[in-house]
């Protein structure tokens, strides 16, 4: 037996000749969202997979074998229901609406821009009927949404994280000056005071100044 301990999303970092030479595993939704499983290569390889807690394999992720060889994930096949709203009777709206009653429920949804999928369940099934949306049976592969910290390839936070830093840092240096204001307020205070003898009362510049800091 292989064993399997790291697993690349979408195989980054590795060249393209490589991934068409590696080994590949079909997999469906139940097994990859499992971070410990065993499972049988195109190879005939029985592998061992002890990923990192947390971890689920996507379709097009690579798992790397103790002795460096590659398999690449595919997602399988599987019974899906198939949700999109009425051309004639409804809106795209009754999608969102949908997703917003399923997920109060914590049930796994792959979101695309026109249509839905959720594993089989007759009762929701009924219900999304009943809200005038289609429900068709297929059988397709099953990527569901994963949560906000859900954890890809032991990556999924680090990358959020970077990401949400950098949306902050100025555009260029010169901009920084915006983010520290505090030496014009200062400065501009500072005058009023001089001349507070002669001019207005110094509550309305001290408003004024404190209204500037804080924008």
């Amino acid at each position: 037996m292989l064993h399997v301990s790291k697993c690349l999303p979408g195989g980054q970092g590795l060249a393209a000749v490589l991934l068409r030479r590696a080994a590949t595993v079909e997999l469906d939704w139940d097994v990859r969202q499992k971070s410990r499983f065993d499972c049988t290569d195109s190879r005939g390889r029985t592998l061992g997979v002890f990923l990192p807690r947390g971890t689920a394999a996507r379709g097009g992720d690579v798992l790397v074998a103790q002795d460096g060889s590659l398999v690449r994930v595919i997602a399988a096949p599987q019974p899906v229901l198939v949700i999109r709203h009425c051309t004639e009777h409804g809106t795209p709206f009754d999608l969102t609406r949908a997703a917003y009653h399923l997920g109060n429920r914590h049930v796994p949804i792959e979101l695309k821009p026109d249509h839905l999928k959720i594993e089989p369940d007759h009762v929701l099934a009924d219900m999304l009927r009943a809200m005038h949306l289609i429900v068709n049976e297929a059988l397709e592969a099953f990527e569901p949404e994963g949560g906000a910290y859900a954890s890809h390839g032991g990556q999924g936070r680090s990358h959020s994280h970077s990401h949400h830093s950098n949306s902050h840092l100025p555009a260029d240096p010169d901009s920084s000056r915006h983010v520290h204001p505090h030496p014009a307020p200062q400065e501009h205070t500072h005058d009023n005071h001089e001349h507070s003898d002669d001019g207005p009362d110094p509550g309305p510049s001290h408003g004024h100044g404190h209204a500037h800091h804080q924008h």
